[in-house]
């Protein structure tokens, strides 16, 4: 089994910055892309980054430029450092990851149980 475990979330006022982690543990054999997705209520869940094994990111245009995802393969660890927040950054984060547990197996995603942001004006 594998298990995905956010932390960092909390309520900070607008402006200001929070870190978000997520370890990965179990049988793991190769972790691929990992990323970060949010969903804010009445809202559909969406991509917020995403970073390669190789180290090359994608974000989403709302966040570009105040959010950095990071990942710690040694750890099995992937960061997400948010700057500037924003009230509409207010959302459930959870943590995604590509993973391939044993060599012959195919790899799947797998998903944290999601970690609360909040961001008051």
């Amino acid at each position: 089994q594998v298990q995905l475990v956010e932390s960092g979330g909390g309520l900070v006022q607008a402006g200001g910055s929070l870190r978000l982690s997520c370890a990965a543990s179990g049988i793991i054999f190769r972790i691929n892309n990992m990323g970060w997705y949010r969903q804010a209520p009445g809202k559909q869940r969406e991509l917020v980054a995403t970073i390669t094994s190789g180290g090359s990111t994608n974000y989403a245009d709302s966040v570009k430029g105040r959010f950095t995802i990071s990942r710690d393969n040694a750890k099995k660890m992937v960061y997400l450092q948010m700057n500037s927040l924003k009230p509409e950054d207010t959302a459930v984060y959870y943590c995604n990851a590509n993973i391939q547990m044993l060599a012959t197996w195919d790899p799947t995603e797998h998903w944290g149980q999601g970690t609360q942001v909040t961001v008051s004006s």
